[in-house]
């Protein structure tokens, strides 16, 4: 509780590639700086003085974390809000507006109201987990695009493309090898590792792309963490009116990895494969 205002103090942050648009609740104050150190110091700075009880940011997959970073030094309360969640939140307000100040005001309204527990995360091993894992799904994408033109080009060109793929397999496998090391020596991606590759299909790197695109997962049951991947199928019914339940939302990188899994795993696991297989 803030000691000046005797009032629990909720901070949005709405989160842009250039900009961060701040807004502190009850306290009705509202500030811009610019998504940089420069910037994120300045804000962190400012929020500090008022003791928040949580600042509560969206995630958006690496834009918010400088500024997660440079709260988790300052020993500042952070929650890393699933956007699914914001935005129905909005959709009971019935808010429709949308501005940068709209949004911060909204989030700051949603850490009030709902109160979402704390993040208990790792900022720096977060960041470099997802930089390793954003680095190889670059050099997979451009290895690809090499291999694509290795089957169109002439043969006499062929020799100037191979050593391309052998330069990517090589750097790739220096990525694969420190996303191995860093598990290694976190306990707790260790103890989320051993979990995930204990299930067939996932091996140590879509283990290690699960963690990074999942970081909250731990913290979380298993339908909150369906609903925030996005694989959990959401009622559409009103009335009379029932209407086929769908998937929404959710982790794009995430629903791929575990797409990938599963092809895999039904090849070995009869009880996956009747069910893939079931009319």
């Amino acid at each position: 509780m803030n000691t000046k205002t005797k009032q629990n103090v909720s901070v949005g942050v709405d989160t842009g590639k250039f900009q961060l648009d701040i807004y502190i609740r009850p306290l009705d104050i509202y500030f811009t700086v610019n998504n940089d150190e420069k910037g994120i110091k300045e804000a962190v700075k400012t929020i500090k003085k008022y003791s928040p009880e949580r600042i509560v940011i969206e995630a958006t997959g690496r834009l918010e974390m400088p500024f997660i970073m440079a709260c988790a030094s300052a020993n500042l309360p952070f929650v890393i809000a699933n956007p699914i969640h914001v935005k129905r939140f909005a959709g009971a307000l019935g808010q429709r507006a949308k501005t940068d100040k709209l949004d911060a005001q909204l989030i700051a309204h949603y850490g009030e109201a709902i109160q979402p527990n704390l993040s208990q995360l790792k900022p720096e091993a977060m960041q470099a987990m997802s930089d390793l894992v954003a680095r190889r799904n670059q050099l997979l994408v451009m290895q690809t695009m090499e291999k694509n033109r290795l089957q169109i080009l002439p043969k006499e060109l062929a020799m100037t493309i191979k050593p391309i793929l052998t330069a990517f397999k090589n750097q790739i496998e220096k990525i694969e090898s420190k996303i191995v090391k860093l598990i290694e020596s976190c306990p707790d991606y260790q103890a989320k590792n051993d979990i995930l590759q204990s299930m067939k299909g996932i091996g140590k790197i879509a283990s290690a792309s699960i963690i990074s695109n999942l970081p909250e997962l731990g913290y979380m049951t298993n339908k909150q963490a369906s609903a925030l991947v996005g694989v959990a199928p959401m009622n559409r019914e009103s009335g009379r009116y029932k209407g086929l339940r769908k998937i929404q939302g959710g982790r794009h990188q995430v629903r791929t990895d575990l797409y990938m899994a599963m092809m895999s795993a039904i090849q070995s696991n009869p009880v996956f494969k009747a069910t893939y297989q079931r009319p």
